[in-house]
């Protein structure tokens, strides 16, 4: 067996521990197909320190060749399965992937990616029939032991930022590290259910996709910890909540998208929902607007859990749902022995209350963006000191609150003004979904700030929109921070892990329905 699933083999782990749409693979059966998994990478030439990627949604064989690649020593790319080809292929070159997994439905997409590398990329295709030029998986599987391989190693996951405004960046952040004692996993496992409430045999449901860094460790974790794993391909509320009902779900992790899509639901079909096997809801990926966060503690009570973390270097700090209603908006306190320093633009410590860069200290814990030296000295401070880009500021008790990020400010005739404060504001507003604001060229000030806000129309209508929701600004900010030009949209566009996608967000500027100027 290998090594990650030992104790929990040995301490009589039993019943299902992967379940998808195709069906479901106890325990054993896991063991056996993660031995063959590991067979295969190495018959197919991959040793330790090599990299491979793997385009599959969230599905058993996913996890099947994660876990193998975790104990042969090779870094796996969890690769979006949106993405084009050329996309795909910028990820495989960038990586030096010498193998991909995909799935059938992504198969022609993945080979004509990885024919265009310029080094060799072999495909293969989970199934029994070859797809597209992909080699068929199953077969060769089928041929191979399903015994203990002997030698194992450490692997490790190489993750790409999302990309919403520019080049995906590969980091490499060291919870799993190629070559390290399995001994580390332990301890690293160990935290995560002392710290984070990470789930023993409990049941995680995933649904959103696994590719995101949160998604994949909320989910990789508590399976290794002898959590029963219960995945959805994609995001639907009443799927959710009959999964959670039917599999007694302990444990989550959701974006605030889906919180609001959780609370449109009818009043009568949430009452009857049973969330009561909930234990552990963890919520990130962009900031929760007051009232979502507010309705959905009502709603299911103290188990959601903010945090603050980035693909970087992981989670630095914990808000649990108590902490929050007293201090609504913030993204919780450092999580011994991390630190929150915030600085000014020279790197000067500045006191609580005022606004800044927000730095993290992570005692032994550290990242690197991969073949971007640049960047990386860039994001640090000094040595174990950097940043995930965030601007924000700590109160008086330790709790920190985010401002935006770092650039990400519109300069109207002079003067700063900051897009997340005046996100902040909107979202508080009754009638609005969901709400992005940026900045656009302005011939008289340089640039003005514009709002494209999503309503709900039965409570506002987009004609009316720019007058009420201005009015409503002036009540909490300054007027030259007031957007100037509305878009009234039916949806924003968020990927898969809740993040603004950057240029559909651009182009909307030019579309949409106009509430007119304030």
């Amino acid at each position: 067996m290998v090594v990650m699933l030992t104790g929990l083999l040995a301490g009589g782990a039993g019943g299902p521990a992967l379940r998808d749409s195709a069906g479901e693979l106890d325990w054993s059966a896991l063991d056996a197909r993660v031995n063959r998994w590991v067979r295969l990478l190495r018959a197919e030439g991959l040793q330790v320190g090599d990299t491979m990627a793997v385009v599959c949604g969230n599905r058993r064989e996913t996890f099947e060749v994660l876990l193998a690649a975790l104990h042969t020593g090779v870094t796996v790319v969890p690769v979006n399965w949106h993405l084009t080809a050329p996309e795909i292929t910028y990820l495989l070159s960038d990586s030096a992937s010498r193998l991909v997994i995909t799935e059938p439905r992504y198969a022609a997409v993945v080979a004509e990616a990885a024919h265009s590398c310029p080094a060799p990329v072999r495909a293969m295709v989970t199934g029994e029939r070859e797809h597209a030029g992909c080699t068929a998986v199953e077969p060769l599987l089928a041929g191979l032991p399903a015994a203990e391989p002997a030698g194992q190693v450490c692997g490790s996951i190489l993750l790409y930022t999302s990309g919403t405004t520019g080049t995906p960046k590969g980091v490499r952040n060291g919870l799993f590290r190629v070559g390290a004692p399995f001994a580390r996993v332990d301890r690293l496992l160990a935290y995560a259910g002392r710290v984070l409430g990470v789930p023993a045999r409990g049941a995680v449901l995933l649904v959103g996709p696994w590719y995101h860094s949160a998604q994949v460790f909320f989910a990789l974790l508590p399976l290794l910890r002898g959590s029963r794993l219960v995945m959805h391909d994609c995001f639907d509320p009443e799927s959710f909540l009959a999964a959670v009902a039917e599999h007694r779900i302990t444990a989550c992790h959701l974006v605030p998208t889906q919180f609001v899509r959780l609370l449109r639901l009818p009043a009568a079909v949430r009452a009857a929902a049973d969330v009561g096997s909930l234990r552990m809801v963890w919520h990130g990926g962009g900031p929760c607007p007051v009232e979502v966060k507010r309705q959905m503690i009502e709603w299911w009570g103290p188990v959601v859990v903010e945090y603050y973390a980035a693909t970087e270097a992981g989670v630095v700090t914990l808000m649990d749902a108590d902490s929050w209603l007293r201090h609504p908006g913030s993204v919780g306190r450092a999580v011994p022995p991390n630190e929150i320093i915030i600085v000014d633009d020279d790197g000067n410590p500045v006191p609580a209350g005022q606004a800044g860069r927000v730095f993290v200290h992570r005692v032994g814990q550290t990242f690197e963006y991969h073949n971007a030296p640049q960047k990386t000295r860039d994001a640090h401070l000094r040595a174990g000191v950097f940043t995930y880009g965030e601007t924000g500021y700590l109160d008086s008790d330790g709790y920190l609150y985010l401002t935006g990020r770092t650039g990400d400010v519109v300069i109207s005739g002079g003067v700063n003004i900051y897009p997340a404060e005046v996100q902040t504001v909107l979202l508080s507003h009754p009638a609005v979904r969901d709400a992005a604001v940026t900045g656009e060229p302005d011939d008289e000030y340089g640039e003005r700030v514009v709002a494209i806000v999503e309503v709900d129309s039965a409570r506002l209508a987009p004609e009316r929109g720019g007058e009420v929701l201005a009015a409503f600004c002036r009540r909490s900010l300054a007027g030259f921070k007031v957007p100037r030009r509305w878009r009234f949209v039916p949806e924003l566009p968020r990927d898969g892990t809740g993040k603004l996608r950057q240029e559909v967000l651009r182009g909307l500027l030019g579309t949409g329905i106009s509430g007119g100027r304030s």
